[in-house]
């Protein structure tokens, strides 16, 4: 089993699965083979597919909860369990999928955390200074709010995906799904600025591909840490955090609350849902409808204004 799970972990590398997902299903199913080890002492080191069945995994997910994880954690492991076992039918190596019968854990709906218009604009004027980092990330910043793209697509962005003139980027989604998402002015400025200064950052060396390893071809990484290097997510949040605390509005919010915040002002001012449906890259517009919940209160107040039985 342990031979399976590597080969279905690069078809997922293969496939343009995120870093994120491939790293937490490794993590996952590796539990899982340790769980059934735990089950069999006298097996061998090969471990048969057979094993797994629907008994299996719920007395594995049933010692997950006991070790008080969270639903959603949980919910990753029966959804990594599920594809696996998938990958393995597609194979002709199980006929069914047995994780199917097990239950996923119902997942707490929190009200996403945003800024306010006011917020936005107090935080991406934050950065300050005529030296490369504090322009890079006004870059970052501004592009982030502007496009409402993901994280990992932010970081992923080659220089090559940006056309300025036309204010149009080339993101790359979940499933090495493309889509073009408009820019705003002030964002294109900013990456002006930050692209007459970007060389700086190389240090005099060659800096290589972006993504290579998934999309193929020479792509130019656009944001560079401090040693030339192409910039990660988590240096984004870290990022994030630090004007977040210069800004002094004192509010705490991750780089999926700012992609919450892009989604909940266009709604806000009357974007149509379909169309902030396509600038997220969402595939279901239920995912998008999560958006709608915000405005309630903004709602509220029109109806208790204008119905006359309110």
């Amino acid at each position: 089993m342990q031979r399976l799970i590597q080969q279905y972990l690069r078809e997922l590398e293969t496939d343009g699965s995120s870093p994120q997902t491939v790293r937490g299903y490794r993590i996952d199913l590796t539990q899982f083979l340790a769980f059934v080890r735990r089950m069999h002492p006298e097996a061998s080191e090969a471990i048969p597919l057979d094993w797994i069945d629907p008994l299996t995994v719920r007395a594995f997910m049933g010692s997950l909860r006991s070790r008080g994880l969270s639903p959603r954690t949980l919910a990753r492991r029966v959804a990594a369990l599920r594809s696996f076992c998938q990958f393995c039918c597609r194979r002709g190596l199980l006929t069914w999928n047995p994780a199917r019968l097990v239950t996923t854990p119902k997942l707490p709906r929190p009200l996403p955390s945003h800024l306010t218009v006011d917020q936005a604009f107090q935080l991406l004027a934050t950065p300050q200074g005529g030296s490369p980092i504090p322009i890079r990330d006004r870059a970052i910043l501004e592009l982030f709010y502007a496009s409402g793209m993901r994280v990992g697509e932010l970081v992923d962005l080659a220089v090559e995906d940006m056309d300025l003139e036309q204010r149009l980027a080339k993101v790359r989604g979940k499933g090495r799904k493309e889509r073009i998402v408009p820019i705003g002015r002030p964002a294109v400025e900013a990456l002006k600025a930050y692209l007459a200064v970007r060389e700086s950052l190389q240090g005099g060396k060659i800096v290589g591909t972006a993504g290579s390893a998934r999309l193929g071809g020479h792509r130019t990484p656009l944001f560079l840490n401090r040693r030339g290097g192409q910039l990660t997510s988590r240096s984004v949040e870290r990022l994030l955090e630090k004007y977040l605390k210069k800004s002094g509005m004192g509010k705490a919010i991750t780089p999926h609350g700012l992609r919450h915040s892009f989604a909940t002002h266009l709604l806000q001012a009357g974007a149509d849902l379909r169309v902030i449906q396509e600038l997220l890259g969402h595939a279901r517009l239920s995912t998008t409808q999560r958006y709608t919940h915000v405005n309630l209160d903004q709602l509220m107040a029109v109806y208790d204004k204008a119905h006359p039985k309110a």
